[in-house]
């Protein structure tokens, strides 16, 4: 589909414009008012699109490319981050070194980025994950989602590895890691009655 269709804008419309209609829109399909709702999953993939559409005349805009250049979105679609200056495309160049797996490239341009925008957070999220870090990556990606709360893609990205977090944990429980009190305290009793079983027999 046509971006602009998709925001509701004509493909002469002002930036401010369309900034206003897609801060509406996401307003419009936020998660938060569909919890508990049949038609959730459809307004987080209506949000998607509207995150994709508004991403890809930034980049059309900030490019100088027309409509028809393309409008197929990426690996990570940022969705509105505040603009596309020089930080903007040093943003874009550390998503395609993570797509290529070059994620030593795409640290080291963030590194180098002296914004730390919402958009900085998710993306050196992204790169602790790849890397498998947890606990930094759940830290970085939760700051963004404070920072921007109405990024689709960052509550997305966040949610995700929540849950690949919880069925690590679990994992674990199965295979005898992180046990409960419970097994511990019978653990602990059973070491305490072979022991007197052997000072017994010496």
């Amino acid at each position: 589909m046509n971006p602009y269709e998709v925001l509701g804008v004509p493909e002469n419309a002002s930036d401010e414009q369309i900034k206003e209609a897609y801060k509406a829109l996401v307003k419009k399909y936020h998660p938060d008012r569909y919890q508990d709702n049949p038609l959730a999953d459809l307004a987080e993939d209506k949000l998607a699109e509207i995150n994709e559409a508004y991403d890809s005349i930034m980049r059309m805009r900030g490019s100088g490319q027309g409509y028809n250049q393309g409008y197929n979105g990426g690996g990570y679609n940022g969705g509105y981050n505040g603009g596309y200056n020089n930080t903007g495309a040093d943003y874009q160049q550390v998503r395609r070194s993570i797509d290529a797996g070059n994620l030593g490239a795409a640290e080291h341009i963030l590194n180098q980025t002296g914004d730390r925008s919402a958009e900085w957070f998710f993306l050196n999220g992204v790169i602790a994950s790849r890397k498998g870090w947890y606990d930094e990556a759940v830290n970085s990606l939760q700051t963004a989602c404070n920072m921007e709360p109405t990024n689709f893609e960052y509550r997305q990205h966040l949610n995700s590895l929540a849950n690949r977090g919880q069925g690590f944990q679990n994992n674990a429980m199965n295979r005898g890691y992180g046990r409960s009190n419970d097994d511990l305290c019978c653990q602990a009793l059973q070491c305490y009655i072979c022991a007197d079983c052997c000072c017994d027999c010496i």
